[in-house]
């Protein structure tokens, strides 16, 4: 490679013995250069192409490596040991002056990187070496990753503030777990899954409270250390997450599967329990997603507006989207008792609208239990992201889509039947196969498999799609495996359902108008 404009700026040619030249001790190359043979085997024929770039620390009598060369540095040291022959005995230099060990080591890295190919995590100790040493040589505590990617950038190294800090979660986090990966060449897109597996993780361990960052990480550590090899497979330890989480949670493994996916795919979707809070009557809770403090909906009279919490009404931290109740003033003849907790006044609440003796009397209150009912059936069996609000007309709530065909092959039998029959069970609270065709279909996307379906009117597509059992299989498939809260909130559904037909029966209504 030819010596550019800046590389010859203060610097002196010079004929030196290799036994005064040192490799420098803080090369980004950790491992035997790959193309070391090869480099070798030239120099034996040809001698060096070009010279080797020195420099001297202060206060110092020997010389060492400036930018890059340590391998053919160590190439010509082997080459004389090997055959004393006088050729390999010296070698042509380029001197620079000293600057400091942060811009030498830069240097190296940038050379290095052009010349050959640097494993990931190489590059990643190399950059926070430099990191580490420029807060030592500029007296600062610490230097954010902004300020050292100006650094970098004006030192003739380019990255993103985005790659340092997937670097700085290899260094810290990864590499004293899975050296053996790190040091065979995992690379950054591996690093980047891995990162995101483990946020995914740590989220889904929080939700279902497992314990503090402490607790996941000592799991997380423990099983990185497992799988740690040459051979470095994250599916592996994908799956002994959701293992982890499942055992902990005692809930089933496909859900912890589905709801990690989900959080890969950035499509939580948070469902409170119902013991979680209360809203005022008349009102339907709201979802809070990541992007937004407001879900986006329909309101009564068709128009796109913010479905907001109530005057009064905080959302959680968690996002959790209480269920709607309206007291009817007639039965009850007077408010909830002030002094009950809130988690009283939820059982008290559940306990009327079960018995029914204080359920909702108008659509609007109706539709909104209907929706949070479903929303919550949905997330605890994993199909979250196919429930949304529809408020004005049908039933409260919409599915956007059939489950991912693709689950077939990756639930058992079991499992799979449970998230289908929930899936039907949904369909027909919200009367997907039964409502007008032209009130169902612009709701769904024109490209989902359930908008293709209901347009050609073709069962056959629908039941290919997702699987449908014989209803015979209902209570032996389905009812008897559900949990409590699931049970009672299918049976809530069905309940709001009946009684909003009968209110629309009532008073002449027409839900899908």
């Amino acid at each position: 490679m030819q010596m550019d404009k800046q590389q010859l700026a203060g610097a002196a040619f010079m004929l030196l013995q290799i036994d005064q030249i040192q490799p420098y001790e803080r090369n980004p190359r950790r491992g035997q250069n790959p193309e070391f043979d090869r480099i070798k085997a030239s120099i034996r024929a040809n001698g060096l192409d070009q010279p080797l770039v020195i420099t001297q620390r202060p206060e110092t009598d020997g010389y060492l490596v400036h930018s890059g060369g340590n391998t053919r540095l160590v190439a010509l040291q082997e080459l004389y040991a090997e055959t004393n022959d006088a050729r390999f005995a010296q070698a042509q230099c380029l001197f620079k002056p000293w600057s400091t060990e942060s811009d030498v080591l830069l240097a190296h890295l940038r050379e290095n990187d052009l010349r050959g190919a640097l494993v990931f995590i190489d590059k990643a100790r190399a950059i926070f070496d430099i990191k580490q040493l420029l807060e030592e040589e500029l007296d600062l505590e610490d230097i954010s990753l902004r300020q050292l990617q100006m650094i970098l950038a004006t030192g003739g190294y380019s990255l993103s503030p985005g790659l340092i800090s997937r670097m700085g979660y290899a260094v810290n986090r990864l590499l004293p777990l899975i050296p053996k990966a790190l040091n065979a060449g995992l690379g950054r897109p591996q690093v980047q899954r891995i990162r995101a597996l483990d946020r995914a993780a740590s989220q889904l361990w929080k939700k279902h409270d497992l314990g503090d960052d402490g607790v996941f990480d000592e799991v997380f550590f423990t099983l990185c250390k497992r799988y740690d090899s040459s051979e470095w497979d994250t599916g592996l330890l994908h799956e002994a997450l959701e293992t982890e989480i499942a055992e902990l949670a005692e809930i089933s493994i496909q859900i912890v599967r589905i709801e990690l996916d989900a959080q890969l795919a950035g499509r939580e979707l948070t469902i409170p329990e119902l013991e979680d809070d209360l809203v005022n009557e008349n009102e339907v809770g709201s979802v809070e997603s990541s992007e937004s403090s407001a879900l986006p909906i329909m309101n009564d009279e068709g128009n796109v507006g913010q479905q907001s919490p109530p005057d009064g009404t905080a959302i959680s931290s968690d996002n959790e989207l209480p269920i709607s109740i309206e007291t009817e003033q007639s039965a009850m003849q007077s408010e909830p008792d002030e002094n009950l907790n809130a988690s009283e006044l939820i059982s008290a609440a559940d306990q009327l609208l079960t018995t029914g003796q204080s359920a909702p009397k108008d659509l609007k209150s109706l539709r909104g239990r209907a929706w949070t009912l479903a929303a919550r059936l949905a997330q605890r069996n994993g199909i979250s992201d196919l429930v949304e609000p529809l408020t004005g007309k049908g039933l409260g709530f919409i599915l956007r889509d059939v489950p991912d065909p693709t689950l077939a092959d990756q639930l058992d039998d079991d499992t799979l039947s449970q998230v289908s029959m929930v899936w039907w069970h949904l369909a027909a609270a919200a009367e997907i196969t039964v409502a007008p065709i032209e009130s169902i279909l612009p709701t769904l996307s024109p490209d989902s498999l359930l908008y293709q379906a209901l347009e050609q009117q073709d069962a056959g597509l629908l039941f290919n799609s997702i699987w449908t059992l014989d209803p015979g299989h209902t209570g032996n498939r389905l009812w008897r495996r559900l949990g409590e809260r699931d049970w009672s909130d299918l049976l809530n559904l069905m309940d709001t359902y009946r009684q909003i037909h009968h209110l629309a029966d009532e008073t002449n209504t027409m839900l899908w108008e």
